[in-house]
């Protein structure tokens, strides 16, 4: 049976962390905290693990997880072709709620999916997500709920949905923004960047940053 941990007790967490990271070594889901809502993760590079992921919520594999790393080294091994554009949006909104989607570095041995060569990447603004992410490297991370289902803002509502296809439930407390994280599209060869989803970084911060590179049809 799925265990909780409450991270707000030194011992708990402590716990709760091992038996991630150990979880996560063997292919096992994990539900954890982030700065947006709760999120379940898989190892990146175990492909069979992304899949007991996608299965866990109802996903096909024509909707890839985004990878969530622990920081900006990170990106440049996971991503190719970065625009400047993109360097410039990370370094305002990293940590934060800013999805960006990207060419992936063609060398990578995973599969996340039917991704068409890209990979959406994030850096999340959550003390435990990124202590668990600089011990295990990067990590296939989907909202915590079932596909239809809104996203679940705290543990309890993430084990109501998902049950014991999560091995272990990191309880960092309730999410009180509660907005899923702003994914933008950097991969036009025209080098315009577009807002696929709308969220927690308003599109008229993105636009101050990114300028006419932001397609007029992004809502900013």
């Amino acid at each position: 049976m799925a265990a909780t941990y409450d991270c707000s007790a030194p011992t708990e967490l402590l716990t709760g962390m091992r038996l991630a990271r150990a979880a996560l070594a063997r292919g096992e889901l994990v539900v954890l905290p982030t700065d947006t809502v709760y999120g379940v993760a898989a190892d990146a590079f175990d492909p069979k693990a992304v899949q007991r992921l996608l299965d866990a919520k109802g996903r096909t594999r024509q909707s890839p997880p985004p990878v969530l790393i622990p920081g900006l080294p990170t990106l440049d091994a996971l991503a190719t072709d970065i625009p400047e554009i993109v360097r410039a949006l990370v370094a305002e909104f990293w940590p934060g709620g800013l999805t960006v989607i990207l060419q992936a570095t063609p060398s990578l041995a995973w599969d996340l999916g039917e991704t068409g060569g890209t990979v959406a990447l994030r850096m999340p603004d959550d003390p435990i997500a990124l202590e668990l992410l600089a011990e295990t490297g990067p990590l296939a991370v989907s909202s915590a709920n079932l596909t239809g289902q809104p996203a679940a803002t705290t543990a309890a509502e993430a084990l109501g949905m998902l049950g014991d296809s999560i091995s272990v439930y990191l309880d960092g407390g309730a999410r009180p923004e509660a907005t899923a994280s702003t994914i933008v599209d950097a991969t036009a060869a025209d080098g315009t960047l577009v807002i696929v989803r709308h969220g927690a970084v308003p599109a008229e911060r993105i636009r101050e940053i990114a300028g006419d590179l932001l397609r007029p049809d992004s809502g900013a």
